[in-house]
C-alpha cells in the first residue's frame, strides 16, 4: 500500500491560521485510500492536549475548529503520532493526550516513511 506522512512542526496553537490545511490534506489523501500518518513535533504536540485544538479556528470566518478538521482526517483513517522528544520538551506525558493519538512516532519513524519509495511526505 502507498501512503503519505505529514510532519507538523510549524503548526502550533499560536498560529491557528496554519492549522486546518494539514488535516484537510490528510483527509483528502485518506479518502483516496492512501495510508496517512501525521507526526506532531515541536510545539505542534500541544494540539494533542484535550481542548486545545477544539478551541482554535483557522479564522473567524471558518466554521470548523482545528479539532473538527482533525476528526475528519481520522474518520477517513489517518493516524496521529506524537514525538517523544517534543512531548518531553512541552512537559507532556502520553497519558495526557487525546485518545485519538495512536502513540509515539518521532524522527526515526517519520524518516523511514520518507525513505520508503511507496510513501510521500509533506511538511507543515
Amino acid at each position: 500500500m502507498t501512503g503519505i506522512a505529514l510532519l507538523l512542526w510549524a503548526a502550533e496553537p499560536e498560529a491557528p491560521h496554519r492549522l486546518v490545511t494539514p488535516f484537510f490534506h490528510a483527509a483528502a489523501a485518506a479518502a483516496m485510500d492512501l495510508e496517512v500518518e501525521i507526526y506532531f513535533t515541536a510545539r505542534s504536540v500541544l494540539l494533542l492536549k484535550p481542548g486545545v485544538a477544539a478551541g482554535l479556528r483557522a479564522s473567524a470566518l471558518h466554521d470548523k475548529t482545528v479539532y473538527q478538521a482533525m476528526q475528519e482526517a481520522l474518520a477517513h483513517g489517518a493516524k496521529l503520532f506524537a514525538c517523544t522528544d517534543a512531548l518531553h520538551a512541552q512537559g507532556l506525558q502520553r497519558s495526557e493526550l487525546i485518545p485519538e493519538c495512536s502513540g509515539h512516532g518521532g524522527a526515526v519513524q517519520f524518516m523511514s516513511r520518507v525513505a520508503d519509495p511507496a510513501w510521500r511526505s509533506l511538511v507543515f
